[in-house]
């Protein structure tokens, strides 16, 4: 009898086929379609549903169920779900106490991250994932610490060259509208993000100070720029 169950990852490498429960998940047993091959299925659902409190995947899913997991914007959910995946499935057989001991555990980490070094800056956006995850262990009391503190990042940018100079700024405003020279200004002297410009009203400005609650925060925090 053939069962059609969505989600489950099928990889062909050097010439054989494996399976997996789920992508980024365990590996299935047996032939596929075999009564050992379902019972894996099986377990490795019931694994990720009701895991060992003592393992690290169960930290995994308590952050997937928290509050700060569920604040999060559809889009961060969409890019963080696969990640969380990986990280699941790479780390979520060892125990959570192990990573009370940062010496042991942070080669083990970089080994992780260094998986997808060919692509710094994706290496970097994984690593934070993970951190976030430990954080929340931390916030939780699992862990006394987050052992990716310390860890430095493998993506580096110089952005010198789209600082604007003060040479810059003269340079601009020799040509350009009275407008737009006012708007180099407020950028300039505000340090604003473009998006909290464009949005910026005169019910922002009080006598002493701009008072605006900012976009990158989902309007949670705010910015205030003494005049």
């Amino acid at each position: 009898m053939k069962r059609e169950v969505k989600g489950i990852c099928k990889i062909a490498a050097k010439g054989r086929v494996y399976w997996y429960a789920w992508r980024g998940g365990p590996r299935l047993r047996g032939e596929e379609g075999s009564a050992e091959f379902w019972q894996s299925y099986n377990e490795a659902i019931a694994d990720r549903q009701m895991p060992d409190k003592s393992k690290f995947r169960a930290l995994v899913a308590d952050y997937r169920g928290s509050k700060y997991y569920d604040k999060l914007a559809a889009s961060t959910k969409s890019k963080w779900a696969p990640w969380l995946d990986r990280i699941g499935a790479y780390f979520g057989v060892l125990s959570i106490a192990q990573f009370n001991r940062p010496e042991r555990i942070r080669p083990i980490i970089r080994t992780w991250r260094n998986r997808y070094a060919d692509t710094p800056r994706t290496a970097d956006y994984g690593f934070g994932v993970l951190s976030r995850v430990l954080s929340h262990g931390v916030e939780v009391g699992k862990l006394a610490s987050n052992p990716c503190d310390g860890i430095k990042q493998l993506y580096t940018s110089n952005r010198a060259d789209i600082v604007w100079t003060d040479s810059d700024i003269i340079s601009i405003k020799r040509t350009c509208s009275p407008e737009i020279a006012w708007a180099v200004d407020l950028a300039a002297y505000t340090g604003l993000r473009q998006g909290d410009l464009l949005a910026l009203n005169w019910s922002h400005i009080g006598e002493d100070v701009i008072v605006i609650a900012t976009s990158k925060s989902r309007y949670t925090r705010e910015a205030a720029v003494p005049i």
